[in-house]
């Protein structure tokens, strides 16, 4: 066994401890990660939040688990970016279902300057003017755009480039005093050893990501990864419940993919440390469970989601 039991912060995770944590016999993992939630977060609370594609197709990056990438054949239809107030509009619909952050991802590599960029800050300042807490998938941002988001007090910043190109975005939305949306996605085909690197570059940012959005692969039919094998869907569980012993005070979330999950394997990911789930019937363009259901299953654990502020 190895000596976690604190609710301390740290930023020195080591490759060796963090796989030692992960291997635990699984009722010692759920169990230290539900004490660690315990810590800092409710643990019949989970946030709701919405992500939407306002610029869909046509990226120039080709990430093979992505049906955005211009590389591949998805039958996707590419859409220019939305207008604002249809962007809001959709922001007042996931408020009204009870989601209360809202998530709006450009199919970008770079974030275009102009009158896109100047759209974004539109839909920013919109989202939080519906008292809702607003994050953009943008793409790499240059140190004036990450100070332009930052002039708009808007929440979080989630980036999904090249492993370079991510980290050193990530250094201009800190500089620019944004708090950070950064995880991954498992089930590509990745060693155990590949999660615990990307655990180990998460958990020792200081501070660490303020959300943490952990993702199960969609295959994606007309993607590299379509065929690639389904994992035990326990990974999942493991995966959420180190990364919340190793930044308890974060949120982590149960991002894409939960169309793939049993009601019973999502309750342990809750019990394992999720505090979040994106409702809607779409991530960006992958399907996602009707937030009927979300309600249904919440309710029947007993649990709510996160009131307006």
């Amino acid at each position: 066994m190895v000596a976690i039991m604190t609710s301390e912060l740290r930023f020195d995770w080591t490759l060796k401890e963090i796989g030692s944590i992960y291997t635990l016999p699984l009722p010692e993992l759920i169990f230290t990660a539900q004490t660690a939630h315990r810590t800092y977060h409710r643990p019949d609370e989970v946030q709701a939040c919405t992500l939407l594609s306002i610029k869909t197709g046509g990226c120039p990056e080709d990430c093979g688990y992505c049906p955005q990438s211009a590389h591949y054949d998805t039958g996707l239809t590419r859409q220019p970016l939305m207008g604002v107030e249809e962007t809001l509009a959709a922001a007042k619909q996931a408020r009204d279902q009870g989601a209360t952050r809202f998530c709006m991802g450009a199919a970008w590599r770079s974030v275009p300057d102009g009158n896109d960029f100047s759209q974004v800050l539109q839909m920013v300042r919109g989202v939080r003017a519906l008292g809702m807490e607003a994050c953009c998938t943008l793409g790499m941002l240059t140190e004036r755009q990450a100070l332009a988001l930052a002039a708009e007090f808007y929440g979080e910043i989630i980036t999904t480039r090249t492993y370079e190109d991510r980290l050193q975005t990530l250094k201009q939305v800190r500089k620019a005093g944004i708090t950070v949306c950064c995880g991954g996605i498992i089930g590509m085909g990745e060693k155990r050893e590949d999660r615990f690197r990307l655990l180990e570059q998460l958990a020792t940012q200081q501070p660490h990501p303020e959300s943490v959005p952990i993702n199960l692969l969609v295959r994606v039919k007309g993607t590299p990864l379509e065929d690639q094998q389904a994992i035990d869907p326990l990974e999942m569980v493991r995966m959420i419940a180190t990364a919340r012993i190793l930044m308890p005070a974060s949120m982590v979330r149960l991002s894409a993919g939960r169309l793939s999950l049993s009601d019973e394997a999502q309750a342990l990911c809750f019990l394992a440390g999720a505090n979040s789930i994106f409702m809607g019937e779409k991530l960006l363009t992958t399907p996602n469970p009707e937030v009927d259901h979300d309600h249904r299953l919440l309710g029947r654990l007993g649990m709510h989601l996160r009131p307006q502020a």
